[in-house]
């Protein structure tokens, strides 16, 4: 029996792929380099400092990964303030579950952010767990942090539907057990999402299978 539905922030709450790319790429060109597409998806859905460990290894920057996440965490603050906005169809899929279903948003990027994204968008009260990828030692595609997240909402993984757009964080949610759903954006769309128990083309079209599930 279904009893929670969790789901990942960057890339599938927000479209702050978009702005994470953007960074990055401009972080890149500092230091006269180019960051390819396979780069940015390896780093996508992981702990910020070992996205950027990735980033700086395979760019071969003349800095450490910390100072790149600095660089990157102060440019990304403020994309966070001001253009951070819903994926179509997010308070769609929160209000057909909100008191159905308990909800957690479980997210690679730090708290901070995560509690930006929530008081910017008014969705706090949506949400009964806000895990973040503080205090996780092993980022996704390590199940970690979606054990965490279910032992703090009280439910079995079994009994979670996970919403994921990276194939890191689908690997994550079915390595901890979860019914997994992939909704791709455009900017994940070319990753390998054969772990998938349902790959849906928009959080609409989620919802609805979501909806089949529980009746």
């Amino acid at each position: 029996m279904v009893k929670a539905l969790i789901f990942d922030m960057d890339g599938l709450m927000i479209d702050s792929e978009r702005l994470y790319w953007e960074v990055e790429r401009g972080i890149a060109r500092q230091f006269g380099k180019e960051v390819g597409e396979e780069t940015l998806w390896k780093m996508m859905g992981r702990r910020p400092i070992e996205g950027m460990r990735i980033f700086v290894q395979d760019l071969g920057l003349p800095l450490t990964a910390e100072r790149a996440t600095e660089i990157r965490d102060g440019l990304m603050r403020e994309k966070y303030r001001n253009e951070s906005e819903p994926m179509p169809g997010l308070i769609h899929i929160l209000d057909a579950f909100h008191g159905r279903l308990k909800m957690a948003v479980c997210t690679g990027a730090q708290g901070e952010f995560m509690e930006i994204v929530v008081d910017r968008l008014k969705i706090r009260d949506r949400f009964d767990v806000l895990q973040s990828s503080d205090g996780i030692k092993n980022g996704k595609p390590n199940p970690e942090i979606y054990l965490a997240a279910c032992a703090k909402l009280g439910v079995a993984p079994r009994q979670s539907i996970v919403l994921e757009d990276s194939a890191n964080g689908c690997l994550a949610a079915k390595r901890a057990g979860c019914y997994t759903i992939a909704v791709p954006s455009d900017y994940s769309r070319g990753q390998d999402f054969g772990c998938a128990d349902f790959i849906a083309a928009d959080l609409f079209a989620a919802e609805r299978h979501i909806s089949s599930l529980l009746s």
